[in-house]
């Protein structure tokens, strides 16, 4: 029963996400196509009460997520992300009149039942409130300084797989990384109060880390195809968010044979998240400018 609370508000928060993805691509297009100047779309936007659910959708994902960090382990609540796309997908069938294929249905029974197998044989414990800063110190420079190489080794590289993949995992570390400075900030909020949650350091820490990931993200969508991209952010992010919460948050996992059903459970969410993010639906949902064939694929 104790972890009820945080799964519930995780997958909150994961539902909410998706519909936030499929509610501000409804409102994309329906917003015609224009070479001027972004400000103009996102005018056009602000008047279509879809794109507007879409973004109260991500406000209360926000909500969701910091509920369900203060309440249970890092290395449970990160990984239930991984359920974005697959959700997404889904409510795209009902919102954006798509339809998805056999091939589809089962990459998304993969993703699902290739996190329980995880979630169940790694058994997530512990829930640390308090975490010293001879933790935070190298978590931080180990992160910022993976990124900024990933980002350093994608701008070597043409457009293509390999620089979207790189930039897709330097914003899963960002990604990651804000999750655990707001775990530590939402905990701060409720011994503290708004007084101490705003002058504390993770605060400013996990939104200067959330605007970097997302800059990251932005740069991965555009650098090449969502099968090199999607795959590293989803498994990049619920790794990365592991390994935080073991080193920073003290939290633990079975180990010993239990591993083998671990590595069972992400090559089982690896290849579903692959074969999801070869489906032109997935596509049209997480480009700004789809294919015209992915575009009538979402309607």
């Amino acid at each position: 029963m104790d972890m009820l609370v945080p799964v519930l508000f995780a997958l909150g928060a994961a539902l909410s996400n998706a519909f936030a993805t499929v509610l501000q691509r409804k409102a994309a297009l329906t917003v015609p196509r224009s070479d001027t100047l972004r400000v103009g779309l996102i005018l056009d936007l602000l008047r279509r009460p879809v794109w507007l659910l879409g973004i109260a959708a991500v406000v209360i994902a926000g909500v969701c997520q910091a509920v369900a960090l203060g309440t249970g382990p890092i290395t449970v609540v990160q990984p239930l992300f991984v359920l974005e796309l697959p959700l997404a997908l889904v409510i795209a069938t009902v919102v954006l009149r798509g339809s998805l294929s056999r091939t589809g249905w089962a990459a998304v029974c993969t993703v699902v039942a290739g996190l329980a197998v995880l979630l169940f044989a790694a058994s997530p414990e512990g829930n640390r409130t308090q975490v010293p800063m001879t933790h935070w110190v190298p978590a931080l420079a180990v992160s910022a300084a993976a990124m900024a190489a990933l980002v350093l080794a994608a701008l070597r590289r043409p457009e293509g797989r390999g620089r979207a993949a790189c930039f897709g995992l330097a914003a899963a570390i960002g990604y990651a990384m804000t999750a655990a400075l707001m775990k530590a900030s939402v905990h701060t909020l409720d011994e503290g109060g708004a007084s101490a949650f705003f002058t504390a350091w993770q605060t400013y820490g996990f939104a200067l880390f959330g605007v970097c990931a997302l800059f990251l993200l932005e740069n991965a969508m555009q650098s090449g195809p969502l099968v090199a991209s999607q795959p590293a952010l989803t498994l990049g992010d619920a790794g990365v968010s592991l390994a935080l919460g073991i080193t920073v948050f003290a939290e633990s996992v079975r180990t010993g044979w239990w591993l083998v059903p671990q590595i069972l459970g992400a090559a089982l969410i690896a290849a579903g998240v692959l074969a999801l993010s070869r489906l032109p639906m997935a596509r049209a949902l997480t480009t700004e400018n789809p294919a015209p064939a992915d575009t009538e694929t979402a309607r």
